[in-house]
């Protein structure tokens, strides 16, 4: 089941999902007319690289939407959409907003198609179109199936508050396909204000007790060794003379014992009453912090933060979103071994969630790039591969997956670079197996199809300069390279190609001679490399002077299994 998919989203859902499949849809379409969403990374400098080539370009304006609205009734067969679709158009016209509307509610009628009855959808939309998407679910998923409309508190104060209040939130629209769907209850850490105002007793190793001091509690600072926890009341909150009774020396409440006695000195065996120091006092019962599950998680949620620059989950990509707040969305609608469909995986943070928390999974991604990324996120993550990578007895097919749409062979590469006449997947496609950042070629591109920054000097990192060819090649594109190789500083070149080079191209290529870091540590590699794609698809990758020090783009930390998989806080 776990399938990364790349392709038209609209494609996949029409020819691949079944009816009633999926268990939870999480996506983030990308939409704001004032911000560029095809930034994958940044250059070392700061400045944003045109990483991506623009896959959303054409789509969201309504030169490249006046087509499908046109067809919009085959596309969308809904008739109370149908009529709301037209009452936008009348209302606002043919812009962008329309556009993206236009293109969204076809996937959103199919997304509910493959939902399953008891499953969910969390749409995070931008605000610019969320009040129309609301309506379009509405019309698809009834008004009654509503749930939520969740507000992240994604960041702290923002500078754009000088003719607005700032914008520090997005929002999740939270829908089920009928009232059968499972929901499992979230909690979250407390509050200080709780903890300083409930939690106000520590326990010792030693079975010794005590208040915190006020600067404990004000603080929050206390003894690593100390637990920590409140107390409950042990009296009847009605009259029960059955639970009557004295105990060590102590009396009841004149309504009684909330217990019985039996439970009394169970509760005392296992050290859960706190005593006080004169039998005029009362006994109460011990609810120590770390067993409790937490606050119940509701529809603002501030405890999780966006991903900021120094954070090591950050991978790159403008629209990724924090690992914490998929885990809670996956957690809560969906259960172990479930599906999971993100329509937009982006960088793949719903995937790595899902495969976290043992779901099965489906991502899908219009750009090569994207899902080269969300491959090596796995890999980097849990050692996942592609299953058609691995042998039957590989230890690794555990956590195997399948790509549908992106060549694994010389057949299927050469499909890609006939299917349209730029070339621009196929060359993005190879760009992202080195991995390197891919470039938007614009006039005169003087060949450079990506760039590769790998570190073998302390003070900046070095560039390698990557040229693409699917056809015909001969010797003077490897001197062209070279030439670019000058004039953009580069360190080193990088040739790919379908075909086999000639010994012609090859020697060439050593008359680029050989690099040698500056730092001295590191092996002499030759500074213009030719590689198959065959080659790359094999393994045998580029050299780099030094092993690991490709840092084109941030890697993922490995993810380490715990209890936290197999038993989670409902």
């Amino acid at each position: 089941m776990n399938t990364l998919y790349f392709g038209d989203n609209l494609e996949i859902l029409t020819r691949h999902l079944s009816n009633e499949s999926v268990d939870l849809i999480y996506l983030d379409p990308p939409f704001n007319s004032n911000r560029d969403y095809n930034v994958l990374f940044r250059e070392h400098s700061g400045n944003d690289s045109p990483a991506q080539i623009k896959a959303f370009g054409d789509t969201w304006n309504w030169a490249g939407a006046a087509s499908a609205w046109e067809d919009f009734t085959t596309l969308c067969p809904v008739p109370k959409v149908i009529e709301l679709m037209h009452g936008f158009h009348n209302a606002i016209g043919e812009n962008d907003v329309m556009a993206y509307l236009v293109m969204m509610a076809p996937r959103l009628y199919h997304l509910h198609r493959v939902l399953k009855p008891t499953g969910s959808i969390y749409l995070h939309c931008d605000p610019t179109a969320s009040a129309y998407l609301r309506l379009i679910l509405d019309c698809l998923f009834s008004p009654k199936n509503f749930r939520n409309e969740i507000t992240w508190k994604r960041s702290d104060a923002h500078n754009d508050a000088k003719k607005q209040f700032g914008a520090i939130s997005d929002h999740i629209l939270f829908y089920v396909k009928s009232a059968s769907a499972q929901f499992n209850k979230q909690h979250s850490g407390y509050a200080v204000k709780t903890l300083r105002d409930w939690y106000q007793y520590l326990e010792f190793p030693d079975g010794t007790t005590r208040r915190m001091t006020k600067d404990e509690r004000a603080t929050q600072q206390i003894p690593e060794e100390a637990r920590r926890f409140n107390t409950g009341d042990m009296s009847s909150p009605n009259p029960r003379p059955n639970l009557t009774f004295d105990y060590k020396g102590f009396k009841p409440h004149r309504n009684g014992w909330r217990v019985s006695k039996e439970k009394m000195e169970e509760l005392d065996f296992n050290g859960l009453l706190l005593f006080p120091e004169n039998t005029d006092g009362r006994i109460m019962f011990k609810r120590y912090l770390d067993e409790q599950l937490g606050t119940v998680v509701g529809d603002v949620w501030t405890d999780i933060s966006q991903l900021r620059g120094t954070t090591s989950e950050r991978l790159g990509y403008p629209t990724q979103k924090p690992l914490a707040l998929l885990e809670r969305i996956v957690a809560a609608s969906s259960n172990i071994d479930e599906v999971v469909l993100d329509p937009f995986c982006g960088c793949g943070t719903t995937i790595i969630a899902a495969e976290y928390l043992k779901r099965k999974w489906i991502g899908i991604d219009i750009t090569p790039i994207a899902t080269s990324l969300v491959q090596q996120r796995l890999f980097d993550s849990f050692q996942a591969r592609d299953t058609r990578l691995l042998s039957k007895d590989d230890p690794a097919q555990r956590r195997a997956f399948s790509v549908e749409g992106l060549p694994t062979d010389l057949a299927g590469a050469k499909l890609l670079y006939e299917k349209e006449p730029t070339h621009k997947d196929f060359e993005m496609w190879a760009v992202g197996l080195i991995p390197a950042i891919p470039q938007e070629k614009k006039g005169s591109d003087r060949g450079i199809d990506g760039i590769a920054y790998f570190h073998d000097n302390p003070k900046k990192p070095s560039k390698a300069v990557v040229q693409v060819k699917g056809g015909h090649i001969i010797p003077n594109q490897i001197r062209d390279l070279i030439g670019v190789m000058t004039t953009d500083k580069a360190q080193l070149g990088f040739f790919v190609c379908l075909e086999n080079p000639t010994k012609p191209m090859r020697d060439a290529a050593l008359a680029a001679g050989y690099y040698q870091p500056p730092s001295g540590v590191g092996r002499r590699v030759e500074a213009l490399q030719i590689r198959t794609i065959q080659d790359l698809l094999e393994g045998r990758n580029f050299d780099f002077p030094l092993y690991g020090s490709n840092v084109s783009y941030s890697r993922a930390s490995q993810m380490q299994e715990d209890a936290k998989q197999e038993e989670l806080k409902m």
